[in-house]
Parts: structure tokens; sequence; C-alpha cells
């Protein structure tokens, strides 16, 4: 009888085990998950960029530093190595489209131009995409981390060597609230 009860704990004990590892890898790979679409939002942007600096360069063209910063951000994104580096590179970027859009009410028919338009349509449907990919990046960050600091995963997860993510910071230049003057 003994023995039936030492070999059911065990059972429980490799189960319970079992569980925490699996639970682990599953937030781990959720999170990666989140980060790889992360990545596949960014090149989405970048490879909408050189259609809209060859809108704009026949409507602006006295306007060539923009567009040349443009792309020389759009290629900082794609050289950074970490998700942290894209996310910063982005970031700039991002300000630096504000500008071109900005642009657009300087010139009407820029402004009025179909294929304009619709590059600006997508590109904040890949903004909006993206800031929903950061938020359930750290969301998803946030929940692996908690599951390696909570026992008995935090056993588990010291035998296996899991290590805890970063979270996506914001710059702080994102941070400021934006001037508003009427």
């Amino acid at each position: 009888m003994i023995a039936i009860i030492i070999i059911a704990i065990l059972v429980i004990l490799v189960i319970a085990y079992v569980a925490a590892y699996n639970g682990l890898v599953k937030y781990r790979n959720r999170a990666q998950e989140f980060s790889s679409q992360i990545d596949v939002q960014l090149k989405r942007r970048t490879d909408l960029i050189p259609n809209l600096v060859e809108t704009v360069k026949g409507y602006a063209s006295h306007e060539k530093e923009t567009l040349a910063n443009i792309v020389e951000l759009r290629n900082s994104v794609n050289n950074a190595s970490t998700l942290q580096e894209k996310v910063d590179a982005d970031t700039q970027l991002t300000g630096a489209l504000r500008q071109v859009f900005a642009l657009s009410e300087s010139y009407p028919d820029l402004k009025a131009n179909q294929q304009f338009g619709q590059l600006m349509e997508e590109l904040s449907n890949t903004e909006n995409k993206i800031a929903y990919s950061r938020q359930a990046y750290n969301s998803q960050v946030q929940s692996y981390d908690t599951a390696l600091e909570t026992f008995p995963r935090n056993i588990v997860a010291g035998i296996h060597h899991f290590e805890k993510m970063d979270y996506l910071n914001i710059p702080d230049a994102e941070k400021v609230a934006p001037e508003v003057k009427f």
C-alpha cells in the first residue's frame, strides 16, 4: 500500500513538472510569436515606403532631404539586429513619415492623389497593427516572466535555464505629449 502511495506521489510530481515545463515553453513561444508579428508589420511598413517616396517625389521634388532621410531610416529599421533596436529605429521613421504627411497639406495635388491616399491609409493601418503587436508582445512577456517567478515553475525554469524576456520600451521622445496651440 505504501509503495502505491509513493508511486502515485511520484507520478503526480512528474505530471506537475512536465506541465510546468510545457507551460513555460508555451509562454516563451507566444512571446516569440508576437515578436515575429512585430517584425512582419515593420517589414510591411518598410515595403510601403519606397512607393510613398516615389509618389511624393513627383509632387514635392524640392523635399529631397526629407525623402532621403526616410529612406535612410527605413534602412536602419531593416538593418537593426534586435527587436528593441528595430522598434527604436521605427520610432524615428514614424517621426519622419509625419513630415511627409504634413507635406500633403502644402501640396493639394499630392493630397488629392489616389495612390498617396491609399498609401497613407495602408501605413495608418500598419501603424495600428504595429501598436497592437507591441502591446500583445509586452503582455505575453509579462505572463512569461510571471510564470518564471512563481512556484513551482521557478524551480523548473532554473533547472532548464529559462531567461526573463525584456519588454519593448517606448523611447523618451514619444512619451512627451505633443504641444497643441490654437
